[in-house]
Order: structure tokens, then sequence, then C-alpha cells
């Protein structure tokens, strides 16, 4: 199974979130972002508000769309039959605001499956939602594009990682040529494509879409029931498909150098290392994390076992299977790259999503982006 590779917030960066299901009076138009992913059917509808955008209504499911994918290379009825169901809902409240303006896209289990072409004529029939497929190159995009409020000013290096349901997408961006001030502005100028040069701009020095998230890495060693041997496998399998990306022979440079982080792997850790019990995205979002924290994290992981993890209020009974493949993934590369500045991002596709309708349409400019400092 060889990676993808090129050819050659809920705001930004701060939101009012209004409660869920309400509708609210007109006060310019509303925009909504749809990410279907291996594991979950995510959407935020939101408003644009100066620089920022202001969250009208949300809905998450995780509908395990790639539930057997691993094995037969098709979607399953069942997990179509879910997917729908979730589908309809997102399309009662896409009825209920109006919204009009929208972009609804689905990643990696829909990349691969053999059946893809007829699970969405299936979602069009049943639901009347155009669902596109996105290249891996896009999804990395619009997850870079997210993150850019957490772009330090100090940063030179950034390695931004998007662990998903069925894929990570790791991107190495250079920023030294970048004045400070305009770091996290130059991120939200990149363009669809990364290869393209733009000089005194942000510079991607390589990307790749490796085809393996939680649920797929984890569906690789389902038959293994040593819970350490699982996991060692699990990280040695991720870390062998890392080989053609260019930074890895390299490590983590000396200086200036920062990783964002983007997942419900990354979120959960976070919301461990500060011993929640009840998820604070206020809390979680823009934290900063060593590697030795992480480490920490994910040894206590370990020492409590499986039924351990299923009963820890600070995992949740969602996100337990998927944990320890999460951890996998993030301990390896807090291996290879180790550094005291890993930023935590609640924020993502959806996000990037919103973003760049916004920008397209001038409801929102880039110059309204204030960096990070410290």
């Amino acid at each position: 199974m060889a990676p993808r590779r090129p050819a050659g917030a809920d705001a930004f960066p701060a939101q009012k979130v209004e409660p869920s299901g309400t509708r609210q009076p007109d006060s310019g138009p509303l925009y909504a972002a749809l990410d279907l992913g291996t594991n979950s059917c995510r959407m935020l509808i939101a408003r644009p508000t100066g620089g920022q955008f202001q969250v009208v209504d949300s809905f998450s499911k995780p509908v395990q769309l790639g539930q057997g994918l691993e094995a037969s290379g098709r979607l399953s009825r069942a997990s179509m039959s879910r997917t729908v169901h979730a589908l309809q809902v997102c399309r009662r409240k896409l009825e209920q605001h109006r919204v009009t303006n929208m972009r609804l896209v689905a990643t990696e289990a829909c990349r691969r499956a053999r059946n893809s072409r007829d699970f969405l004529r299936m979602i069009r029939r049943e639901t009347g939602l155009p669902i596109e497929v996105i290249g891996a190159e896009e999804e990395a995009r619009l997850a870079v594009i997210s993150c850019a409020p957490l772009v330090n000013q100090k940063t030179e290096q950034l390695l931004v990682v998007d662990i998903g349901g069925g894929s990570t997408e790791l991107v190495w961006i250079e920023l030294s040529d970048v004045d400070p001030h305009e770091r996290s502005r130059a991120i939200m100028r990149l363009g669809a494509d990364f290869g393209a040069v733009r000089t005194g701009g942000a510079r991607v020095v390589d990307w790749i879409s490796v085809p393996l998230g939680v649920a797929t890495l984890r569906d690789q060693f389902a038959d293994v029931t040593d819970d350490p041997g699982c996991f060692a496998l699990m990280s040695w399998y991720f870390e062998e498909l890392l080989a053609d990306f260019a930074p890895y022979a390299k490590g983590a440079p000396d200086h200036g150098f920062q990783i964002i982080g983007t997942s419900g792997t990354v979120t959960t850790v976070a919301a461990s290392h500060l011993g929640l019990k009840r998820y604070d995205r206020t809390r979680v979002d823009g934290l900063t994390m060593t590697t030795a924290e992480i480490d920490a994290v994910i040894r206590d992981y370990l020492a409590l076992g499986p039924e351990g993890r299923r009963n820890d209020p600070r995992i949740g009974r969602e996100r337990h299977a998927l944990i320890m493949s999460g951890a996998a993934i993030l301990q390896t590369l807090m291996r290879i790259w180790p550094t005291r500045r890993l930023s935590v991002a609640d924020r993502g596709l959806r996000e990037g999503l919103l973003y760049s309708q916004m920008v397209r349409d001038g409801a929102i400019t880039d110059d309204a982006l204030n960096g990070v400092t410290g």
C-alpha cells in the first residue's frame, strides 16, 4: 500500500456559537461545510463576522463509513445506510437555515472504495446533497489553512499533521523567508497547488498522504490481541510508509520548528494531559504540548489497557476503540520530529472549507487574520 504523493477553527481567531438548532434572524449569508470521513460525518453552518466566522449550527456523528473497507475494498450496506441517515439530518439543518453557500466533501473512504460512485448516487437520490470526493492534496491544503491562526511568529519550519480516520496528511512548510508578523497570513495564501512558487511567501517543501488513519490502521492489526505488541506493530507499520517523505531523514530542526496537530487523537491526548473529564474546546484548541508530555499520556493509555481506556472519561466512549491507533501515529511522528512545541488544533477540514469559501466571496479577508505570538 503506497502513500499518495504529489506529481512533481471553529473560528478565526475566535468564535461565538449560537444555540444549535435555532433559527437566527438574517444578518448576512450563511455558509456550510461538511466533512464525510472514514469514521465520522461532521458539518458546520456559519456566517462571516469581520475577520472571523460565527457558528450557527453544527452536527457530528460517528458513522463508521469505512468499516470493513480494508478487507473488502467496498463500502458495506450497513455503513452506507448509517451515513445516509446522518446526511438526512444534515440536509434538514441546511434547509432549516436556508443555506445556499456550501461545500460538502468526502475523503479517503470514498477515494478508495470500489463502489464509491454507486454510493454517491445513493446519497444524491436519498438526500439530494451534492457530495464531492476531494483529492488528498486538497484535503491536506484545507487542513493547513484551518490551522493558520496557530502559527507562531518564531516558526521557520512548520509541520502540519492531520490524522484522519482513513488517511494521515503531513505537510512541511518553509517560512524562514516570510516576515514573522506575516507568517499566519502566508499560510492562508497557500493556493490550490502546493507546488506553486510564491516569492517571499510560504513554501511547501513536501507533503504526503499516508493511506492509514485511526480506523484503517486499527483494522490492519485487529487480530493482534496483545495490547502493547499491537501498539508497537502499528507504530512500526506507519513509520515504514513515511520513507518517501523528504523531511523524514532530516529529523527536527534545531530551532524555529513547530508542529500543529489536528485530529480527534491530538485533542483527546491534550484533554487527557489536562485531566479533563468533560471536553472543553477553549482549553484544548491552541494548547502547546511537548514530546515528553505526549509520551506520558500514551504510557498512561497503555497502562490502562483496553478495559481501562473504555471506562476513562478523558477518552470518551466514541474514541476509546480508536485512540491507540491514533496514539501510535502521533508517537511515531513525535519520535521522528521531537519538539517542545506541538500546537493542538481543534479545527480541520470543515474550518478550511468555510474559510476558503468566505475568502473566495470576499466575505472575510486574510488581512484580518492575526497570528499567534509567543
